[in-house]
């Protein structure tokens, strides 16, 4: 990835990937939130909305590309970059104001008890598991989704098409995964 990209592009990319997910985890793990008041608790939904537009937005694109319509793929990405940016604000305005709520507390105390643990059955695992796949390749894509938009602007389109590979299907996953990961939470949310 360094050898065609500036330094200056570089440095950004590295920084965005480490500064980014670290305040997160500080923010989610923090004791205090800042209380943006009761309006925050939208947040979620309006997140899975974001997310189910950025997989079609990926989707057209991708479509848009094999078809050889620059134009359109172009809009397309830079919608569903736009909206993964608009998703981001709204996870940390979230999480800086809502405790985090927890899959299967089912009478909403902040605690998973053996009873909740046993309606659930192996659920609990499926939810971890994609919620786990979900965090940890959202992660990961950002050095990459950033690189990939980096080559675009730069018309350094044969780096971009190798990188995307690997990048498209991993933000497509992220993207879908994050509104399965809503669906399955949305009824412990108060």
């Amino acid at each position: 990835m360094r050898n065609s990209i500036s330094r200056r592009a570089f440095t950004a990319i590295i920084i965005l990937s480490v500064v980014v997910p670290v305040v997160i985890a500080f923010i989610i793990f923090s004791e205090g939130k800042t209380g943006f008041g009761n309006w925050a608790r939208v947040l979620p939904g309006l997140n899975a909305i974001f997310n189910t537009v950025t997989a079609i937005a990926l989707l057209f694109g991708l479509i848009m590309i094999k078809r050889k319509n620059v134009q359109l793929h172009r809009l397309a990405m830079s919608i569903a970059f736009v909206l993964g940016a608009l998703f981001l604000i709204s996870y940390i305005l979230y999480h800086s104001s809502v405790p985090s709520v927890i899959y299967g507390d089912l009478n909403q105390d902040g605690i998973l008890d053996d009873m909740e643990q046993q309606k659930l059955g192996s659920m609990r695992d499926v939810y971890l598991t994609l919620l786990l796949s979900h965090i940890g390749l959202s992660i990961v894509v950002v050095p990459f989704v950033l690189s990939a938009f980096y080559y675009a602007l730069s018309d350094k389109i044969e780096s971009h098409k190798r990188i995307v590979k690997y990048t498209w299907p991993i933000w497509f996953y992220v993207s879908v995964s994050g509104v399965l990961v809503y669906l399955m939470i949305s009824p412990y949310y108060q």
